[in-house]
């Protein structure tokens, strides 16, 4: 009877060391190589999986960096401080980039902005392209206020008020989902110091413009004709800032007969 024990023994403990060999060797055979790298820049990004930058998520981007794909920069939401922590990995310098922030150009609230008939239906701007006149307001160019921009925005930054989308530019991380989902792209990515920005996206001539909105650029060229450094262009009936050059002074805003220069 011990016999037919110590037999039983040996067999299982063959058996397993069979096993265990046959696994070491499938291990080394089917391993998959770990980008040590890789996994240091994917502890430093933040997590959100926004797609801002460009990739599939975080993980998606920890592997282009360390690929060497993707700047140590790409991350709009970890900002400075996290590109500085990934340029130290990558062994690369880095200096440090401009604070964004995205801005709606549109002032035609409830109040300002005039409509064509009363719209009750689904609420999503991108449903508008299928309603009659493209949504209830007589621009065609303005934010139509339904808030597709809201439930796209993972950072609470954004709020339809009175009407129109506003951005809380201490939240906003510039992330640019607003502005990929936008239908009229009336949202841009603006530096975050920038504190003189034209509200109106209207391309129409000055006459209709003025019946759609109080607030709407027609054109005028006086902020472009006040402008000390030519920051300023008028193009396709609408003011255009180039805030590379724009110095802040507010000229513009002080000459501009329809305030949509805010």
């Amino acid at each position: 009877m011990i016999t037919g024990i110590l037999i039983a023994a040996a067999l299982v403990g063959g058996t397993g060391l069979v096993i265990g060999l046959l696994l070491g060797v499938a291990g080394k055979k089917f391993a998959v190589e770990v980008n040590e790298k890789e996994i240091a820049v994917r502890e430093q990004l933040p997590g959100n999986n926004c797609g801002g930058c460009g990739y599939p998520g975080c993980d998606g981007l920890a592997a282009a960096i360390a690929a060497g794909k993707a700047p140590v920069n790409g991350c709009p939401v970890g900002g400075n401080e996290v590109a500085k922590a990934i340029a130290a990995i990558m062994g690369e310098e880095i200096t440090e980039g401009r604070r964004m922030t995205a801005f709606v150009k549109c002032a035609g609230d409830c109040e300002s902005a005039r409509n064509n008939y009363v719209y009750d239906g689904v609420e999503d701007c991108a449903v508008m392209a299928f309603i009659p006149g493209g949504g209830e307001k007589k621009c065609h160019h303005g934010c139509l206020g339904y808030g597709t921009c809201v439930k796209a925005c993972n950072f609470n930054a954004i709020r339809v008020i009175n009407g129109i989308a506003h951005i809380d530019k201490e939240k906003c991380k510039a992330c640019g989902q607003c502005v990929a989902v936008c239908p009229h792209h009336l949202i841009e990515l603006i530096p975050y110091e920038q504190t003189v920005k034209v509200s109106c996206s209207s391309q129409d001539k000055g006459k209709a413009t003025m019946n759609a909105c109080d607030k709407g650029c027609i054109g005028c060229k006086k902020c472009e004709k006040n402008c000390p450094v030519q920051a300023i262009t008028v193009t396709d009936n609408v003011a255009h800032i180039d805030y590379e050059k724009c110095t802040n002074c507010g000229l513009c805003k002080e000459n501009c007969p329809r305030h949509c220069i805010i």
